[in-house]
């Protein structure tokens, strides 16, 4: 999954530490694990779970489906904050299938230098996952009511 080197650079190890799309819990302890680095001053982590309300109204259950391309474009989007950010480390896990309220939906984190720089990557990053990936969020309201939602 790495990328080649361009010439004359040093083989320095990929800051893009862990991506997936998976249908299995997600652990804070595996993506922080993950974004470990010995020259980061800072780590900033962000995890969206499922609420149990939406527009007013009760949610009593989620789902989420991705395009097959979603692991491609979260590498993009990952890409892209290392590109602009000074990223020692970065990981980003997002889940799919069924979720029920209070599990985890996403976890994302960014390790820098310094505090400032891990806060804006990371956020960065969450952003536009949620706007770029194609990952979609089927909701069941307690009434028996369901929408598609872009996640």
């Amino acid at each position: 999954m790495s990328h080649p080197h361009h010439p004359g650079e040093l083989a320095a190890p990929d800051p893009v530490r862990l991506l997936a799309v998976r249908d299995t819990p997600l652990s804070l302890d595996e993506v922080f694990a993950a974004v470990g680095d010995d020259a980061a001053g800072g780590t900033a982590l962000f995890v969206g779970t499922v609420r149990d309300h939406d527009g007013g109204a009760d949610v009593a259950g989620l789902g989420y489906s991705a395009h097959p391309s979603a692991e491609a474009e979260l590498r993009r989007v990952a890409q892209k904050v290392v590109d602009d950010f000074p990223v020692r480390a970065l990981a980003a896990v997002h889940r799919v299938g069924e979720l029920a309220v209070g599990d985890l939906a996403v976890v994302v984190a960014v390790s820098c230098p310094h505090r400032a720089e891990a806060f804006a990557a990371c956020r960065r990053l969450i952003d536009d996952l949620k706007s770029e990936v194609p990952i979609w969020k089927h909701q069941k309201f307690a009434d028996g009511t369901e929408e598609w939602v872009g996640a």
